[in-house]
């Protein structure tokens, strides 16, 4: 099962036997008071200078969420994917849940994009799938319907079921569907982890399809999160996970992914990794010479 996203000419591969996809959270004002007053401002010089440093720190696709309380969101993110594609070269996720902010995007992009994302509530299927599939884009199906959060793995499995079969009557096929099972913090249920893994185990068997999750909400209100983030990452990438929306600027996360791609067969000969030890090498030498 293979999910492409494209940029004019480039194309990033969401696939079980591709190298995992690293989707770079960090452009999102919620919670970023500097970021969402320049956004608010109409400057877009810090989305510029975020979207640099996450492409520089290894993602290949970059979502872009500009949710600004008050602001003209179908403009603001149209404009921010401009901002962005001036300086650098990767494909965009574009996350919102305005249907006009969104279709502003998909308008303008050279591409085929990815939505964040849809749940399997009718009334959101019935609004962003359609969008999906005039626009060629691919879409976060976030395992959640009408009736909550499933509480077992079983029934994520079946709200899965469903979503693809809704996606695939609005002219979505399953490769462009990514499953989002959601990670839920295990400070308030310590099952949760556990439970969102196992029903990672069942749709990828059952189902096939490429798998994804914002992996630091297992961890909320927990200290040391960012131990517990790349233990989850390693442990939910074992059981079929293939892209994740993540801050790839943490270099612990950098280096776990890139150890998870070696020992999942998924660096040839090691280059990956050993590319990256050499610039990790040569960055500390250059830091112990100032």
């Amino acid at each position: 099962m293979e999910t492409k996203l494209t940029l004019n000419s480039k194309t990033v591969t969401i696939s079980p036997n591709h190298p995992f996809v690293v989707i770079g959270e960090r452009i999102n004002p919620t919670r970023r008071k500097k970021l969402a007053q320049s956004l608010a401002e109409g400057d877009f010089s810090m989305v510029q200078e975020e979207a640099r440093s996450q492409v520089e720190a290894g993602a290949q696709v970059l979502d872009v969420n500009a949710g600004v309380p008050g602001a003209d969101e179908p403009a603001m993110l149209s404009g921010a994917v401009k901002a962005i594609l001036e300086v650098v070269n990767v494909p965009l996720c574009f996350d919102s849940a305005n249907p006009k902010a969104l279709e502003a995007a998909l308008k303008i992009y050279p591409g085929q994009a990815l939505i964040n994302s849809t749940t399997a509530e009718q009334h959101m299927m019935d609004i962003v799938l359609p969008l999906a599939s005039q626009y060629g884009a691919a879409v976060i199906g976030v395992i959640t319907d009408d009736k909550g959060v499933p509480a077992t793995a079983e029934d994520r499995l079946r709200v899965a079921e469903k979503l693809l079969k809704r996606a695939a009557e609005l002219g979505v096929p399953p490769e462009k569907v990514i499953i989002d099972p959601l990670a839920l913090t295990v400070s308030a249920d310590h099952h949760a982890g556990r439970i969102t893994l196992d029903a990672m185990t069942l749709i990828t068997r059952e189902l096939g399809v490429n798998i994804n999750l914002g992996a630091s909400n297992v961890s909320f209100g927990l200290p040391d999160r960012k131990i517990v983030n790349v233990a989850y990452l390693a442990l939910a990438i074992s059981r079929g996970l293939t892209t994740a929306i993540t801050d790839v600027t943490v270099p612990e996360i950098q280096t776990t992914l890139l150890a998870c791609d070696l020992l999942m067969g998924r660096d040839e000969y090691s280059g990956r990794w050993i590319k990256a030890f050499r610039k990790r090498e040569k960055a500390a030498a250059a830091l112990a010479a100032q």
